[in-house]
């Protein structure tokens, strides 16, 4: 069922449901996710479950608001806090020392724990709901301090970014609040802040030069600190792949295989930049916008797309080796690694 998450009556009918153990899709800046409160070792379960998701791989705790990490979290390094200040809310997750006892489930059992903000309206509106102090019953129960939250899919399939996508990958009977759109459209960039150093562990729409400019500390990659690194959301080799095998080439490439197939190319959808020629009528063509923020909203939505027309092959222009686009080419080599 989906509500209109700017209806102040479906924003208290989602967080009852959240207090009491019910699982819910929820809208952010970046993705939707399925949220559960993270405090509940059952209700973080169906999140797995629903998923088909592995139970040691951790979930993203959301609050409403910075206060919100002293629930989760025992420390707050000095450049993990400057972080915070300059990204949330927004779409950074850090990953901080978790307070024993606290989102077991959720963390996938790691002495760590990822924390976001999201700055999506309907998002914040919900999480205050929830963490609002109310009376038992009539609040639906306890006040939860933050949900655990991931993206609203299948594991490993590309992450919705509209509550239909969400209906379509979940089935009607979830309550799901509907935002509109995300804007961000890839899922946030997160940081590891248990290390000492700043270390990137998922590229997103913050780049690593925003980081370094706001702790002072031009941050790692995992591979430069392989041991001991936390396990952490969308960083699986293969990740956010569409049921079509995905291709990434460049544009020399992909015309030279236009040129081969010929007219009789078909079952092919093609999503570039470069202007492309073909003899074919039966390829599904979609242009890549030339700006990567751009190119991010629109990248889920393009994939679920080419699904649904029905394509077996997405042959895709290597995004530019430029640091605005690291987020976009993270999710789809990772799209096309299982191909």
């Amino acid at each position: 069922m989906v509500l209109d998450g700017n209806d102040p009556q479906a924003i208290a009918a989602a967080a009852r449901a959240v207090r009491s153990g019910a699982l819910l899709g929820l809208p952010t800046e970046t993705v939707y996710g399925l949220a559960a409160d993270a405090s509940s070792d059952a209700a973080v379960a169906q999140i797995f479950a629903a998923k088909g998701r592995p139970s040691d791989h951790p979930l993203i705790v959301h609050v409403a608001n910075a206060q919100g990490i002293a629930h989760f979290a025992r420390e707050v390094p000095t450049f993990a806090q400057k972080l915070v200040d300059a990204f949330w809310p927004g779409p950074l997750t850090v990953i901080l020392p978790r307070l024993p006892g606290v989102a077991t489930a959720a963390t996938g059992g790691q002495d760590s724990v990822g924390l976001r903000c999201p700055a999506h309206p309907v998002a914040h509106a919900l999480l205050a709901a929830c963490a609002a102090p109310g009376d038992g019953a009539e609040a639906g129960g306890p006040p939860v301090w933050g949900v655990a939250a991931p993206s609203a899919n299948r594991f490993g399939r590309v992450s919705p970014t509209t509550a239909q996508h969400v209906q379509d990958e979940l089935g009607p009977d979830l309550l799901v609040l509907d935002g509109g759109p995300c804007q961000v459209g890839i899922e946030s960039t997160i940081v590891d802040c248990t290390r000492g150093v700043p270390v990137l562990l998922r590229p997103g729409a913050i780049t690593r030069e925003q980081i370094a400019r706001a702790c002072g500390m031009a941050p790692l990659s995992k591979d430069e600190l392989p041991d001991h690194t936390p396990r952490a959301s969308g960083t699986l080799e293969s990740h956010y792949a569409p049921t079509a095998k995905v291709r990434l080439m460049d544009a020399k490439a992909l015309q030279t295989g236009l040129d081969l197939l010929g007219a009789e190319a078909a079952h092919i959808a093609v999503y570039a930049r470069a202007a492309l020629r073909t003899k074919s009528s039966k390829l599904v063509m979609r242009r890549m916008p030339d700006d990567a923020v751009a190119t991010a909203q629109q990248l889920f939505a393009v994939l679920r797309g080419f699904d649904d027309d029905g394509v077996k092959l997405i042959w895709i222009e290597t995004p530019p080796a430029t640091p605005e686009w690291e987020g976009v080419r993270d999710r789809l080599q990772r799209a096309a690694a299982g191909g």
